[in-house]
């Protein structure tokens, strides 16, 4: 018997809505967004073949599923003692992985934004102005979501 077959319909439900809204508004497939939820309420680490029955992936995606819900900080991969497959668990910090993941986005955003703007003497005034203005929105994020990441890890 599978997880499936114990599920409560309301869990079914959130599976599903994730599968909907996570997926469109991170960009990921319905399936990268249903895996979320099965592993967010999965009281145990699952491994990627568990993974696959629960969502309908096969081998090949389910590994580049569950690569992004880790770079995306909110899944641990790891090897149980004495197992010989890795699990994936819902981390028990997704939500500070996730902003960490963001911080680390928009920090990679902004070290483009004052390269470029640092190469663009040749450039005419209006594309300069653009690259000035890129580089200050990303400072600007940057010190936003640091601040946040602080403040939501001291309400922890």
């Amino acid at each position: 018997m599978g997880a499936s077959d114990t599920r409560t319909a309301a869990a079914e439900l959130l599976i599903e809505d994730f599968a909907t809204v996570l997926g469109q508004t991170m960009g990921w497939s319905p399936t990268t967004g249903r895996t979320a939820g099965v592993l967010l309420l999965s009281g145990e680490p699952m491994t990627a073949r568990q993974l696959q029955a629960e969502v309908g992936a096969s081998a090949g995606a389910m590994s580049e599923i569950t690569r992004l819900l880790i770079t995306n900080g909110v899944v641990h991969r790891f090897k149980q003692e004495g197992a010989r497959h890795y699990v994936h668990q819902w981390r028990a910090d997704a939500w500070v992985g996730c902003l960490e993941h963001q911080l680390a986005q928009v920090r990679r955003l902004r070290d483009l934004a004052h390269r470029t703007e640092a190469s663009s003497d040749g450039l005419p005034a209006l594309q300069q102005e653009r690259l000035g203005q890129m580089a200050a929105y990303y400072d600007f994020m940057v010190a936003r979501l640091t601040s946040l990441l602080e403040d939501y890890r001291a309400r922890l």
